[in-house]
Order: structure tokens, then sequence, then C-alpha cells
């Protein structure tokens, strides 16, 4: 295998344990792989503003792809770059469509800086704290969007996609991040693995130079773009059944391990 130069990770779910922290095995094998001379990147459907919350002021990793890759987090400056927004008009068709076909289903946007969700929005992950309630659907058009979340009523994203697709498919990208989880609707194009080869060609990394760990659906197009992948025990089954290597679950420091035999 050709010396990996940028490690790339989901967060939830694959470098997190499922209490949403950081184990002290994953940090000291951050640590070791920053010193060795690998980039870190964190490539997650999460804000950037959690990223500080998750690693602390600790340099533990290089950069942050956010939003499913429609933000680029500067982890040094703490800039945060919306680098594929979701225009207004898309916005208001997707709303539109998602509440003609899929009844009783609840919205909520991320605006890069905070959530606002309206009454029917009935999900809340972890670390989800800057969060403005709505009266009304009305209220979360806007510019600059960076994703819809929409909750499902009989929670089957894989459901609820394949009525929406024919509607939406050519104007919005839609993944979700579990089996029973909100859709996340972004502008055409936005992928984790788009976003991490546009960083990759900045730094002049080839993908054959890229590690890439993940667990959930929005995963897989950055496993494939990635010259090694690797799921995690805990994966979904179409993510274990695509990465060309396993390692263990979340919560048994599966991404530190691969880690340690790399760089330690």
């Amino acid at each position: 295998m050709v010396t990996p130069r940028v490690i790339a990770t989901d967060l939830d779910g694959t470098l997190l344990r499922s209490d949403s922290t950081l184990s002290d095995r994953t940090r000291k094998a951050l640590r070791i792989t920053r010193a060795a001379g690998a980039r870190v990147v964190a490539a997650s459907a999460r804000p950037a503003r959690v990223i500080e919350d998750l690693f602390g002021s600790e340099s533990l990793i290089d950069m942050a792809i956010c939003g499913n890759g429609a933000v680029r987090y500067e982890v040094g400056s703490h800039k945060v770059l919306i680098t594929h927004p979701l225009r207004q008009d898309v916005t208001q068709r997707v709303m539109a469509d998602v509440s003609r076909l899929v009844p009783e289903a609840g919205f909520a946007v991320e605006t890069g800086y905070q959530v606002l969700f309206e009454p029917g929005y009935r999900y809340r992950p972890t670390l989800d704290n800057e969060r403005v309630p709505v009266a009304a659907l009305s209220e979360l058009v806007a510019d600059q969007l960076v994703k819809i979340m929409v909750w499902l009523p009989d929670q089957d994203p894989d459901a609820a996609w394949t009525r929406l697709r024919p509607s939406l498919g050519q104007f919005v990208e839609c993944t979700w991040s579990a089996e029973r989880a909100p859709l996340e609707i972004a502008a055409p194009g936005v992928s984790k693995a788009a976003a991490l080869a546009t960083l990759c060609q900045d730094w002049r990394v080839d993908p054959a130079e890229v590690i890439a760990f993940g667990d959930a659906p929005n995963d897989l197009p950055m496993l494939a773009w990635a010259g090694t992948s690797y799921a995690v025990a805990n994966a979904h089954g179409s993510v274990l059944a695509a990465a060309a290597n396993h390692t263990a679950g979340n919560d048994e420091d599966g991404v530190a391990q691969v880690l340690e035999d790399l760089f330690a």
C-alpha cells in the first residue's frame, strides 16, 4: 500500500464512540498520525460549529468537511466556508414536493451557523445546541442554506427517497447517515467525496495516497474515491459490502487500531 498522506474519517458511528465522544486511544492515534506527517480530515454531516466541541483546542485534525461536503471548516483559523449553498428556489421546490409526496414530514434547515426547525421536525442529534424554532415553513426558506433535513414519519429514508427521486433527483443531492434518520438534502454535486477530492487537489495529494473510514450511506462516495477504504464493524450493510477493508467497531476504536498499525 502507498504510504498514506491523508486520513479522511467520518465522525458519528466511525471515529466517535456511540456517546459522541473521542476516546483517549483515538486521540493518541490522531496525534501519532499527524506527527508522522499525514493530514487528518474529518468528513461529517455535522455542522462546523461542533468541531471544536468534539476535538477541543488540541490540534488533532487539519481540516473538517462538514454538512456532507457543502462546508469547509479551517481548524486553525475557525473559518467557515459554505462552498455549495442551496438556492432559495430549490429549497422551495424541495419543501413543496416533500410535503406533497411524504405527508406529515417535518423540516429543518442548516444555515451553517444554526438549525432552524418547524414544529413537525422531531429529530435532534447530540451536540445540536444552536437550534431556533420557527412557526411556519416559509421561515425556513433563505439564501445560503447548507442543507434541508426532512424528518420522516415512518423513519425509512430509503423508501422516502425512492418516492422523491423522480421529482427531485436532478435538482439536489440526497443522503442519510443511518437506517432510521432524516433525509439530508443539499445542492447538486455535494458529497464528502467531491469535497475531499477538491481538498486533496489543493494539497496535491493523489487518491491512492488517501485512506477513508466510514459507516453510513453518506460515506459511500468517499470510500469509493479514496485509494484505500475501511468500514467499521458497526457499519450499514451497504458500506460493509462496498469497503475493501474492515476494522473494529466505533466503540472498540476501530479507526485508532488501523492508525496505530500504520503509524505507531
